[in-house]
């Protein structure tokens, strides 16, 4: 790609990478938002190695589709999307993180490209306070439904986009 950014399918080899990009890319995103503790927590990467790891290598997480972006080699970017937990039959973006350097890149679009089928529902959650991420999910059809949620401290706003082609932008 011009920008040097490739999106590829998410490997084992990726794990530590994948979860230097989850932590720091929280840590842009939810600072202020989510309590410093958990942030900041020196066992934070570690358990989303933990969690990368069961992703790509457990049974119940192939139907899964996995991406990460890389810029000239390191990873700035990963997105994970499936079958719905409570919905089978729906699709949902568990994950879309980007370090904030390479927001308005293109990269987040690439990596949700990646990702999701384009055409089936879709659904994802949201953080209230998080009006970049919403606007960008807006732009590549995702609409409020009117669902939410408290975790953590945090209210998660649900979207849905309904089958048809994604934009590129």
């Amino acid at each position: 790609m011009p920008n040097g950014i490739t999106v590829r399918a998410a490997r084992v080899e990726d794990i530590k990478a994948m979860a230097r990009v989850h932590v720091e890319s929280w840590q842009e995103t939810y600072r202020g938002l989510v309590p410093d503790a958990v942030l900041d927590d020196p066992g934070f990467p570690a358990a989303r190695e933990r969690q990368w790891l069961n992703t790509l290598t457990d049974q119940r997480w192939a139907a899964h589709r996995t991406a990460v972006a890389e810029h000239h080699g390191p990873l700035v970017g990963l997105a994970m999307a499936g079958p719905s937990d409570d919905k089978p039959d729906l699709m949902h973006l568990y994950v879309l993180y980007l370090l904030a350097e390479h927001h308005g890149s293109g990269t987040g679009a690439d990596l949700l490209h990646a990702v999701i089928d384009p055409d089936k529902r879709t659904t994802l959650w949201v953080a209230e306070r998080n009006p970049r991420a919403q606007a960008f999910y807006r732009k590549h059809g995702f609409e409020l439904d009117g669902g939410s949620k408290r975790e953590g401290g945090v209210l998660d706003l649900r979207m849905v986009r309904h089958p048809g082609p994604l934009s590129r932008t």
